[in-house]
């Protein structure tokens, strides 16, 4: 029988020292369970993803100083086998590193394995940094168990569509008695499912069990979800950690079976729920974690955001408040000469339903001084979206010096359905340090808003906020319909034209049946050409917008690389 303790943890990118402490503290609690294994995740000594920081002088000296405080440590628990991540030398030709797997045990480095399948798709570029591995079989014997080691790709190409080689075809060959994968598999939503799809696939394929072993926590645009979990050729799954949260568990392996770290009833297993958490629910938590961490690791304690009376702003606020609570976050209304006294109004109820502190900054003098002076300068009056374009930006000035003088995060309130098509303005409303809601699409908004307050059983975000027609308030009357198509059918195309095959297999279908019929009728397709205009035309606006964190398959970032100035049609 095998005791193996899964280590779900959020670590810090660069963080060496304080990523060795956390794992020497759950060796800790894998020694009092008596496990002979504690697993760890993918370059967990050093955070995922480290980027060019691995070229960094000195960042490899400190890796190594990590991998020596790990063996002594291990010294203190010498039946306990550390299975981590960090990056290796390479000794041979090609990238300088290897994303490399380390089993350290008793003061001594026992066993290396360098991850063979470097993604470069999506939000991922190994290939950048690392050298892959060679094509060979890694196990490890603990006991009379045999453990086949993978790095987290290595077990994502049992198709074999992606790469020539396929490491579990090895793996099956080394006859392990069980399979144990580090990874650190960003989350985004339908992602926990095509793990276990993938993984119990290859489970059934080769008759073998396997651990699947994730990290949790916000990094940049990242959110990781945890959800490690463990499957068996014929039960499926049978075992999942918490998700969103670290998580230190003991299992037992024995005879091709996980257990419960003892036989007493408490500790059996739980069934798995395979639904997990449904849609908005997923939202919220991988939103939450987002901007706790990100705030965290960037050294805030508080937050702002600019309170229009609208939904995207109220969503901000209450999503803040609970990642940070309601004495860490600030608002401000910033009225102009167009905006609605109910928008002021709405305001005040959405502070006075979180509890937080609403400030008032009036721009109407400022915008007008501005205005008088540019026609002073230059002999032409300010009109029409110039001067709707100044009235954002002075917003978004007031913000900064906000955030400037009393160190408060600044968190733009933009959604993806907006962000797509440039329906924001530049160092204005687009300014600030970090976009929750920015991977949403609008109709996401209204939706994860009601989710909101259904969870409270109240009213966190006012139903006037929902009920009411979406305004920038910029102009009189001013409509986002009078500028854009209707969201629903705005962010059914922009779901084709953005992530396309990405999407989960329900909602691909759904849109591409929308677009279809759009796209039978001629003004259907004089639209959907505009909105592609739209897109390429203001990639410039989303390269130099904050970072959002992403809750999709496709998100602005990283995960899409698209020139500013290029053709597109």
């Amino acid at each position: 029988m095998l005791r193996i303790t899964t280590a779900q943890l959020n670590y810090t990118v660069g963080d060496i020292e304080g990523n060795a402490q956390k794992m020497i503290d759950a060796a800790s609690q894998a020694a009092a369970q008596q496990a002979d294994l504690v697993v760890f995740s993918e370059l967990s000594l050093c955070g995922y993803y480290p980027g060019d920081l691995l070229e960094e002088a000195g960042f490899m000296s400190r890796i190594e100083a990590g991998l020596s405080a790990l063996q002594q440590a291990s010294l203190k628990w010498p039946e306990l086998h550390w299975v981590l991540g960090a990056p290796l030398p390479n000794e041979g030709p090609g990238k300088r590193l290897h994303n490399a797997l380390v089993v350290v045990n008793a003061g001594e480095i026992v066993l290396t394995y360098a991850k063979q399948l470097l993604p470069t798709y999506n939000i991922f570029d190994e290939r950048r940094h690392f050298e892959p591995g060679p094509d060979v079989a890694r196990v490890l014997r603990v006991g009379t168990t045999q453990v086949g080691l993978l790095i987290c790709e290595d077990g994502w190409n049992d198709d074999e569509r992606d790469y020539p080689v396929n490491p579990f075809k090895r793996l099956k060959d080394a006859s392990p008695d069980l399979v144990i994968s580090i990874n650190a598999s960003p989350s985004n939503i339908g992602k926990r499912d095509q793990r276990h799809e993938v993984f119990q696939k290859a489970s059934a394929r080769y008759n073998l069990p396997i651990l699947f072993v994730n990290q949790i926590g916000g990094q940049d645009q990242l959110v990781f979800d945890g959800a490690s979990f463990a499957v068996e050729p014929e039960r499926g799954l049978v075992f999942e950690a918490r998700r969103f949260v670290e998580d230190v568990c003991t299992l037992r392996f024995c005879a091709g079976r996980f257990m419960g770290a003892s036989e007493a009833p408490q500790d059996q297993l739980e069934r798995v729920d395979p639904a997990g958490l449904p849609k908005m629910a997923f939202y919220q938590a991988q939103i939450v974690l987002g901007i706790r961490d990100y705030a965290r690791r960037c050294g805030f304690k508080k937050a702002l955001v600019g309170s229009s009376g609208g939904i995207d702003s109220a969503l901000t606020l209450a999503l803040a408040v609970q990642a940070l609570g309601a004495d860490n976050v600030a608002a401000v209304t910033m009225p102009s000469v167009f905006s609605s006294a109910g928008s002021v109004d709405d305001s005040v109820a959405l502070c006075r339903n979180l509890g937080i502190t609403l400030h008032t900054h009036p721009i109407a003098e400022l915008v007008d001084t501005y205005s008088r002076q540019f026609h002073a300068s230059f002999g032409h009056p300010l009109r029409g979206l110039a001067l709707e374009n100044l009235q954002a930006r002075v917003r978004g000035t007031a913000l900064m010096a906000y955030s400037n003088s009393f160190g408060h995060l600044l968190l733009t309130t933009g959604n993806k359905s907006e962000i797509s098509v440039g329906y924001c303005t530049l160092y204005g409303d687009t300014n600030g340090g970090l976009g929750p809601i920015g991977d949403l699409y609008k109709t996401e908004v209204f939706a994860l808003s009601t989710h909101l307050n259904e969870a409270a059983g109240r009213e966190l975000i006012p139903q006037a906020i929902i009920d009411k027609p979406p305004s920038a308030e910029l102009a009189p009357g001013q409509k986002d319909t009078d500028s854009l198509p209707p969201y629903d059918v705005l962010d059914e195309i922009l779901k084709v034209l953005i992530e396309g095959p990405r999407l989960a297999l329900q909602e691909f279908e759904e849109a591409t049946a929308f677009v279809a019929k759009l796209q039978a009728k001629p003004e259907g397709q004089v639209l959907i050409e505009r909105l592609r205009g739209m897109i390429a035309r203001n990639e410039y606006k989303r390269r130099q917008a904050p970072p959002i964190v992403r809750v999709r398959a496709r998100a602005f970032g990283t995960g899409r690389q698209m020139p500013i100035a290029a053709k597109y049609v």
